[in-house]
C-alpha cells in the first residue's frame, strides 16, 4: 500500500516538476505587478489570470499525456483538459489537468495498440492526425460535461472545510480571491 501511495505521488509530482518555470513565472509576475504588488501595472497584470487559468493546466495535463501516451499523448491530453477549464473558468483547474491529461495519453495509447498493423500504408499520418483530434474531441466533451463539474464540486467541499478552522474563513478568502482572479486586492 505504502508502494502505490508513493508511486502515485511520484507520478502527480512528475507532471508538476517539468512545469516549475510556468509556475515561477506565474509567482512572479503576480508579486510585481497585480493590484497590491511591489510595481502594480495594469497591463503586465493582465498576464497573471490566463497564465494560472489557461497555460498552467494546460502545461500540467500536456505532461501527463505525454507520461502515459507519448507525443501523441502529449497533445490529446492538451486537447482534453480544454472541456474541464472551459466548464468553470472562475477555478483554476489543476487537479482535473491531473486527471485529463494521464487519461488523453491512456486513451490514444490504447487506440496505438489496437491500431497497430492495421493501418493501410500511406495513411498512417492521416489517421494518427484524426485520431488525435477525434479522441481529444470526445475527452473536452467529457471534461466539459462530467470533470470539470466534479472537480468544482470538489474544491466546494473543500473550501467548506476550511470554514470550519478559526480564521480560516478570512485566510481562505484572501488566498482564493489572489487564487481564483489573479488580483491581489481582497474584496471587503
Amino acid at each position: 500500500m505504502k508502494n502505490r501511495v508513493q508511486q502515485f505521488g511520484k507520478f502527480l509530482s512528475g507532471m508538476v516538476m517539468p512545469n516549475i518555470g510556468a509556475l515561477i513565472a506565474f509567482g512572479f509576475l503576480a508579486a510585481l505587478f497585480i493590484d497590491t504588488g511591489w510595481i502594480p501595472n495594469e497591463q503586465l497584470n493582465s498576464m497573471v489570470s490566463p497564465m494560472l487559468t489557461y497555460l498552467i493546466p494546460i502545461l500540467i495535463a500536456s505532461t501527463g499525456g505525454k507520461m502515459v501516451g507519448g507525443d501523441r499523448g502529449r497533445v490529446v491530453g492538451a486537447i482534453a483538459v480544454i472541456g474541464a477549464i472551459m466548464s468553470d473558468t472562475s477555478i483554476t483547474m489543476l487537479m482535473a489537468a491531473m486527471v485529463m491529461g494521464p487519461l488523453g495519453g491512456f486513451c490514444i495509447k490504447k487506440f496505438d495498440e489496437k491500431m497497430e498493423g492495421h493501418m493501410p500504408a500511406g495513411f498512417e499520418m492521416l489517421i494518427n492526425n484524426f485520431s488525435a483530434g477525434i479522441i481529444g474531441m470526445i475527452l473536452a466533451i467529457l471534461g466539459y460535461a462530467v470533470v470539470g463539474p466534479v472537480m468544482s464540486a470538489i474544491l466546494t467541499v473543500l473550501a467548506a472545510g476550511v470554514h470550519f478552522f478559526p480564521g480560516g474563513t478570512q485566510r481562505f478568502a484572501a488566498g482564493s480571491h489572489l487564487y481564483r482572479t489573479g488580483k491581489g486586492s481582497v474584496p471587503e
